[in-house]
Protein backbone atom coordinates (compact mmCIF):
# COMPACT_ATOMS: atom_id res chain seq x y z
CA UNK A 1 0.00 0.00 0.00
CA UNK A 2 2.84 2.41 0.80
CA UNK A 3 4.28 1.87 -2.68
CA UNK A 4 0.94 2.77 -4.29
CA UNK A 5 0.62 5.81 -2.03
CA UNK A 6 4.02 7.06 -3.14
CA UNK A 7 3.24 6.30 -6.78
CA UNK A 8 -0.07 8.18 -6.70
CA UNK A 9 1.55 11.09 -4.85
CA UNK A 10 4.23 11.37 -7.53
CA UNK A 11 1.64 11.18 -10.31
CA UNK A 12 -0.42 13.80 -8.48
CA UNK A 13 2.61 16.10 -8.21
CA UNK A 14 3.13 15.93 -11.96
CA UNK A 15 -0.43 15.95 -13.24
CA UNK A 16 -2.63 17.65 -10.62
CA UNK A 17 -3.14 20.69 -12.85
CA UNK A 18 -5.04 18.44 -15.25
CA UNK A 19 -7.57 17.45 -12.58
CA UNK A 20 -10.74 19.19 -11.46
CA UNK A 21 -10.70 20.96 -8.10
CA UNK A 22 -12.80 18.18 -6.55
CA UNK A 23 -10.46 15.50 -7.88
CA UNK A 24 -7.44 17.42 -6.58
CA UNK A 25 -8.99 17.85 -3.15
CA UNK A 26 -9.98 14.21 -2.77
CA UNK A 27 -6.59 12.83 -3.88
CA UNK A 28 -4.75 15.35 -1.70
CA UNK A 29 -6.86 14.59 1.36
CA UNK A 30 -6.61 10.83 0.94
CA UNK A 31 -2.98 10.36 -0.17
CA UNK A 32 -1.15 13.41 1.13
CA UNK A 33 -3.10 14.26 4.28
CA UNK A 34 -4.01 10.64 5.14
CA UNK A 35 -7.74 11.23 5.74
CA UNK A 36 -10.05 8.23 5.62
CA UNK A 37 -12.83 7.82 3.07
CA UNK A 38 -15.34 8.57 5.82
CA UNK A 39 -13.60 11.78 6.84
CA UNK A 40 -13.45 12.96 3.23
CA UNK A 41 -17.11 12.01 2.73
CA UNK A 42 -18.05 14.14 5.75
CA UNK A 43 -15.96 17.03 4.37
CA UNK A 44 -17.82 16.98 1.03
CA UNK A 45 -21.16 15.84 2.42
CA UNK A 46 -21.27 12.77 0.17
CA UNK A 47 -21.20 9.00 0.75
CA UNK A 48 -18.04 7.01 1.35
CA UNK A 49 -18.85 5.14 -1.87
CA UNK A 50 -18.91 8.40 -3.84
CA UNK A 51 -15.47 9.32 -2.47
CA UNK A 52 -14.16 5.84 -3.24
CA UNK A 53 -15.50 5.97 -6.82
CA UNK A 54 -14.04 9.44 -7.41
CA UNK A 55 -10.70 8.34 -5.98
CA UNK A 56 -10.52 5.26 -8.23
CA UNK A 57 -11.54 7.21 -11.35
CA UNK A 58 -8.94 9.86 -10.59
CA UNK A 59 -6.22 7.27 -9.98
CA UNK A 60 -6.98 5.70 -13.38
CA UNK A 61 -6.86 9.15 -14.94
CA UNK A 62 -3.45 9.90 -13.39
CA UNK A 63 -2.07 6.60 -14.71
CA UNK A 64 -3.50 7.41 -18.17
CA UNK A 65 -1.82 10.83 -18.16
CA UNK A 66 1.54 9.23 -17.41
CA UNK A 67 0.96 6.54 -20.04
CA UNK A 68 0.30 9.20 -22.68
CA UNK A 69 2.69 11.97 -21.61
CA UNK A 70 5.54 9.97 -20.02
CA UNK A 71 6.89 12.88 -17.95
CA UNK A 72 7.97 10.73 -15.02
CA UNK A 73 9.57 8.12 -17.28
CA UNK A 74 11.44 10.82 -19.22
CA UNK A 75 12.75 12.39 -16.03
CA UNK A 76 13.88 8.98 -14.78
CA UNK A 77 15.72 8.38 -18.08
CA UNK A 78 17.33 11.84 -17.91
CA UNK A 79 18.45 11.31 -14.32
CA UNK A 80 19.88 7.88 -15.19
CA UNK A 81 21.91 9.35 -18.04
CA UNK A 82 23.20 12.16 -15.85
CA UNK A 83 24.13 9.66 -13.13
CA UNK A 84 26.02 7.61 -15.71
CA UNK A 85 27.92 10.71 -16.84
CA UNK A 86 28.70 11.63 -13.26
CA UNK A 87 30.00 8.12 -12.54
CA UNK A 88 32.21 8.32 -15.64
CA UNK A 89 33.61 11.67 -14.53
CA UNK A 90 34.32 10.29 -11.04
CA UNK A 91 36.08 7.28 -12.57
CA UNK A 92 38.15 9.54 -14.81
CA UNK A 93 38.99 11.76 -11.85
CA UNK A 94 40.22 8.75 -9.89
CA UNK A 95 42.40 7.63 -12.80
CA UNK A 96 43.85 11.12 -13.17
CA UNK A 97 44.69 11.27 -9.48
CA UNK A 98 46.80 8.15 -9.83
CA UNK A 99 48.73 9.39 -12.89
CA UNK A 100 49.33 12.95 -11.72
CA UNK A 101 48.03 14.63 -14.87
CA UNK A 102 47.25 18.14 -15.94
CA UNK A 103 45.89 20.44 -13.25
CA UNK A 104 43.67 22.19 -15.79
CA UNK A 105 41.99 18.93 -16.77
CA UNK A 106 41.45 18.05 -13.13
CA UNK A 107 39.77 21.41 -12.52
CA UNK A 108 37.49 20.89 -15.52
CA UNK A 109 36.45 17.48 -14.27
CA UNK A 110 35.81 18.90 -10.81
CA UNK A 111 33.61 21.63 -12.32
CA UNK A 112 31.59 19.13 -14.39
CA UNK A 113 31.14 16.86 -11.39
CA UNK A 114 29.96 19.71 -9.15
CA UNK A 115 27.47 20.93 -11.75
CA UNK A 116 26.08 17.42 -12.18
CA UNK A 117 25.71 17.02 -8.41
CA UNK A 118 23.83 20.32 -8.23
CA UNK A 119 21.57 19.32 -11.10
CA UNK A 120 20.77 15.90 -9.66
CA UNK A 121 20.03 17.30 -6.21
CA UNK A 122 17.60 20.00 -7.38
Amino acid sequence: MLEKTVEISVLYDFYNQLLTEKQKNIVDLYYNQDLSLGEIADEFDVSRQAVYDMLKRTERLLYQYEEKLNFIRLIDIKNKKISDILNSVISLENELASISSSEKLTKQIFYIKEELYKFLNN
